[in-house]
């Protein structure tokens, strides 16, 4: 082949990978067609407000899954779970762009169905927002929690798995929302959230996790303030890469029979990985816990808690995740076919304080396998296998099915 004929071809690739990247980046959330860059830590449904020269946007998701229990648990015992098939929330974005500079954002989730069965409405974020410059930006309401992955991008579209990874369920309380005021960014290759929010309510803190600490903009004790920042490298094409940090007291003016207080101080921390291109999604996520005076908590908890019942005062647990979209060589439009694994580890009670033991049940590890079909971008279907195991051979495994949307 001559040089000349060499270089044409050379080139004719280079465009063809710049248009991948593009493609891939519209495929990430990254860009709105014919819009604005999405801001981190939203997703193209929640952000359709910024791409909106003025007035009122309108989005929204869905989510169903089915849940096929095992009749019997690890050590051969009867399991007593009921298989469930629970439209898990639907949820409906309402954003309002007053002017170039300030707007509303709000996410409103209707979860399982019916409030008369257990169900909710409730508002996951709801925020007023100064858009000052690409480096700065100012936020204030009912804020996300820039910690880990699935809080802030919890569209169903957006991850891999019928269910979320326990460890963004237990150790980082998802779906975690508090009151504050933040800031945040995109200076060069990195991008940033710094948020000051009312702290965890430790009297919702339990052997099981964090999750129930949560105070979700209701009436929140504000009494313990805590601050949240989160830091991301994404200057390569598919590449996030980060860390972000939780501290502060989660006592909330709980104190012990003789009326001093136990102030909690909790710092939580993650960090992760995700790497997405030429069909391949990556994912990776470490977090550990650090709680103070866990026994003065467990003696001035409500529950009064005991024995194996403990708090952790450390918690931890991680995940490594892989899928790879079969159709990426074959494109069939805006189809995809991705099947995916993701290996996960969590101890919500990896140490506890002297005069206390851990129950082995909350160490526990999971395998799942399973496969993702999406017949057009908005919509998923997703089918996985979860083999659950814990400490005390007690493990129930499940077989699942999501399907989720976005508009």
């Amino acid at each position: 082949m001559r040089r000349a004929e060499k270089e044409r071809f050379a080139e004719i690739e280079r465009r063809l990978d710049i248009v991948a990247g593009e493609i891939e980046r519209f495929r990430l959330g990254e860009v709105e067609p014919g819009g604005d860059q999405i801001p981190a830590g939203l997703g193209r449904a929640a952000a359709k407000v910024y791409g909106t020269d003025r007035g009122v946007a309108i989005g929204g998701y869905g989510e169903m899954l089915y849940q096929n229990f095992a009749d019997r648990g690890d050590d051969g015992s009867a399991s007593g779970r009921v298989d469930e098939l629970d439209f898990l929330r639907g949820v409906v974005y309402v954003g309002a762009k007053f002017d170039h500079r300030w707007l509303f954002n709000s996410e409103i989730e209707f979860e399982h169905g019916s409030t008369g069965e257990s169900g909710e409405v409730a508002l996951e974020f709801a925020y007023v927002e100064c858009l000052w410059r690409p480096e700065a930006n100012l936020r204030a309401g009912l804020l996300l929690l820039p910690v880990g992955f699935v809080n802030e991008l919890h569209e169903p579209t957006i991850f891999l798995g019928a269910r979320r990874p326990g460890v963004e369920q237990a150790i980082i309380p998802t779906t975690w929302r508090e009151n504050g005021v933040g800031i945040y960014g995109e200076p060069g290759p990195f991008n940033y959230r710094a948020y000051l929010v009312n702290g965890l309510d430790a009297a919702g803190f339990s052997a099981r996790g964090l999750r129930e600490g949560r105070q979700s903009g209701s009436h929140a004790k504000a009494e313990d303030l805590a601050g949240a920042l989160r830091i991301d490298y994404v200057g390569a094409p598919g590449l996030l890469a980060g860390t972000s940090i939780y501290g502060g007291n989660s006592g909330q003016e709980l104190a012990l029979p003789d009326g001093s207080e136990v102030n909690v101080w909790t710092t939580l921390v993650e960090g992760h990985l995700e790497w997405k291109g030429q069909g391949v999604e990556l994912r990776a996520l470490g977090a550990r816990a650090n709680l103070e005076d866990v026994a003065e908590l467990n003696a001035a908890h409500p529950d009064s808690l005991t024995g194996n019942l403990s708090v952790g005062e450390r918690l931890q647990g991680y995940y490594v995740q892989l899928g790879y979209d079969l159709l990426t060589r074959w494109p069939r439009g805006e189809q995809s076919l991705t099947p995916y694994l993701r290996w996960e580890q969590m101890n919500t009670q990896d140490r506890v304080p002297a005069g206390f033991i851990a129950d082995p049940a909350n160490d526990s590890e999971s395998f799942t396998f399973g496969l993702a079909y999406g017949p057009i971008d908005p919509l998923l279907i997703k089918a996985d296998y979860q083999n659950l195991d814990n400490a005390a051979g007690r493990g129930v495994d499940q077989f699942n099915v999501a399907m989720g949307y976005i508009f």
